[in-house]
């Protein structure tokens, strides 16, 4: 978790800056989905450990109740995040919403 945090951050800066721009030999589009999806993945599996960790014969209110389901409540909630950034990472892989001219200036890019 902390690892996809940590990329996540640094891919978050590198468009922030616009410094993939600078480094057009890179396939970004793909580079981030195949990181969306991978993380999707990663948490699918997170999400389901944290959730069958839940005992369902604890006390509810109990520390160790707590902290299992707020792991998986949070877990599936990256997912999902996640999830639908492997979605809109795909589109711009495949090239969904771009027209003609926009793929023309940006070099087949965009």
């Amino acid at each position: 978790a902390v690892f996809l945090w940590l990329v996540t951050i640094v891919f978050f800066i590198l468009y922030l800056f616009q410094l993939h721009m600078k480094m057009y030999m890179v396939p970004w589009p793909l580079v981030l989905m195949i990181f969306n999806v991978g993380a999707t993945v990663l948490y699918i599996t997170a999400f389901i450990t944290c959730s069958a960790a839940v005992e369902l014969t604890s006390l509810k209110g109990t520390r160790p109740y707590n902290q299992r389901a707020a792991a998986s409540f949070f877990s599936c909630l990256v997912m999902i995040a996640y999830g639908v950034s492997a979605f809109f990472s795909f589109q711009a892989w495949r090239g969904v919403g771009s027209n003609a001219a926009t793929s023309q200036m940006a070099g087949g890019y965009a």
